[in-house]
């Protein structure tokens, strides 16, 4: 028999699942109660890893601080969610393309058409950290509801040689990865069972890693300074959309005009955190910026430090 055979068929995603046994001779509305009634469990396997989501996130956040990157690594399904991830944090949070990065088996065609033999070469996970030119500052996080995805576990394998940290997402069982010889410095895997389509990882493990994903980023971002309370102020003003809603955020916080959230936004060139620190303290934009800088990013300490701080200031901003 096969080894891959064997490896293949311990997974839990290959298993079948007694729900959805019976899918096939299912009403339209019963199989849309079942896949519903499955992906309900996802939130609580993902709950139950907060612990080592925590250690992943502090890993980020030490990266960034050190001027590092975090670099996603998957395949398929996996490899798209990360790369989903990487490009939303640039207009999202205001930060360099460079600072969260993805990479997918196969390259970028890769993401809008199936490379399905290309996730099966482990040198090719471990060239392109090399290729990368990864350090220690940075932080990989692989993808793969399997964990055992040859490039994801070439990338992981180069990271621990090489000392980088290195994060694994999965859904396959701590257990189950020791045996295979899966490693890396955190592994957060949520156990959400059986697909219902047995197989399919694209369905409740899909959503896991999605899950994860979004808690990795933003958790960090948010440590980075890239909000004020609840509300995002480092975003990018790439569209119509995102101008007004950078208007909104500035007269909801600072309790302002449109007419001055708009002149205040046009003499910084946009950027949300120094209009808001002019609005609610009375500084110069230079001041701002000083002011800023000193409190490391974070607007809300910016604020409170400076000598002119208004009361509007001391308590959280309110919801838009």
């Amino acid at each position: 028999m096969n080894p891959l055979f064997k490896e293949i068929r311990s997974l839990s995603t290959e298993q079948v699942n007694d729900a959805s046994r019976h899918i096939d001779a299912m009403s339209t509305r019963e199989i849309l109660e079942c896949i519903n009634a499955e992906d309900a469990k996802v939130p609580t396997a993902v709950g139950e890893e907060i612990e080592r989501i925590e250690r992943a996130v502090e890993l980020i956040v030490h990266a960034f601080r050190m001027g590092g990157r975090l670099l996603y690594v998957g395949a398929g399904t996996s490899g798209r969610l990360g790369i989903v991830d990487a490009s939303e944090c640039p207009p999202t949070f205001g930060v360099s393309p460079d600072m969260v990065q993805a990479f997918i088996a196969g390259g970028p065609e890769a993401v809008f058409k199936a490379k399905e033999g290309a996730e099966d070469r482990k040198e090719d996970g471990a060239e392109l950290i090399e290729g990368l030119g990864v350090t220690s500052r940075d932080v990989v996080c692989g993808i793969a509801a399997s964990g055992r995805t040859p490039f994801v576990r070439g990338a992981l394998d180069a990271c621990i040689k090489l000392g980088v940290p290195c994060i694994l997402v999965t859904t396959n069982s701590r257990e189950n990865l020791a045996s295979l010889g899966v490693h890396a410095d955190v592994i957060i895997a949520p156990q959400v069972g059986p697909e219902v389509l047995a197989g399919s990882t694209r369905m409740k493990s899909g959503t896991a890693q999605k899950l994860v994903l979004n808690m990795l980023t933003t958790s960090a971002m948010i440590r980075s300074g890239k909000t004020y309370g609840n509300i995002m102020v480092d975003l990018q003003l790439t569209n119509a959309k995102l101008g007004e809603r950078a208007k909104n955020i500035v007269m909801s916080i600072a309790n302002v005009s449109y007419e001055d959230a708009a002149r205040l936004l046009e003499e910084t060139h946009g950027h949300v955190k120094p209009a808001l620190i002019m609005a609610m303290t009375g500084c110069t934009l230079e001041a701002a910026v000083t002011l800023l800088h000193q409190a490391h990013g974070f607007t809300r300490l910016a604020i409170e430090s400076a000598p002119h701080t208004s009361s509007l200031a001391r308590g959280l901003p309110p919801r838009i």
